[in-house]
């Protein structure tokens, strides 16, 4: 069951995990940063861009925040500075994190109704599982950068959720 407890801790693990891939991320010159390495982003700036796209059009749902200008497709070039990114990283995970703290069951238990340009049509789907799909989608694309990150030999330390709770709850 998603509940606003869950909501609370995974935007903490999200905001953690992403202070430690940025910080991997750090240690690579800008062109290790950008070469491909056949992860469906391209790269791991790619990858990074593009997770932090789609915080920001699920937020657009969620919470009213502007919408990405870019379309899916060009996603990962959203921005392609990579200090103007890890900026608007840690701005994006303090929005969630405020965005968490608000959201309580009743809002939970509403659906929500949008037009995706993904699938080109309407959809409404429990809020719910949308919350739920939105931290996997950043799960799925950070073990991505993840990968990536631990090819190029940079490490991020413990990446497990059931490790990290006492620092991101306690």
């Amino acid at each position: 069951m998603i509940t606003s407890a869950y909501v609370r801790t995974m935007a903490a693990y999200n905001a953690e995990m992403n202070r430690r891939l940025y910080a991997a991320a750090a240690r690579l010159s800008d062109t290790d940063r950008r070469q491909p390495r056949g992860a469906f982003w391209g790269s791991i700036h790619g990858t990074l861009t593009h997770i932090l796209w789609g915080d920001r059009q699920w937020m657009s749902r969620f919470d009213n925040w502007p919408k990405p200008a870019a379309p899916i497709a060009q996603s990962a070039a959203m921005i392609e500075d990579f200090a103007e990114l890890h900026a608007a990283r840690e701005e994006a995970d303090a929005g969630i994190s405020a965005w968490a703290a608000k959201v309580d069951e009743a809002w939970l238990g509403e659906d929500m109704t949008w037009f995706s340009g993904a699938a080109n049509r309407q959809i409404s789907a429990p809020k719910r599982l949308l919350v739920a799909h939105f931290f996997n989608h950043q799960t799925h694309h950070r073990g991505q950068a993840h990968a990536m990150l631990t090819a190029a030999g940079q490490q991020t330390g413990d990446t497990d959720l059931f490790l990290l709770i006492p620092q991101i709850i306690g």
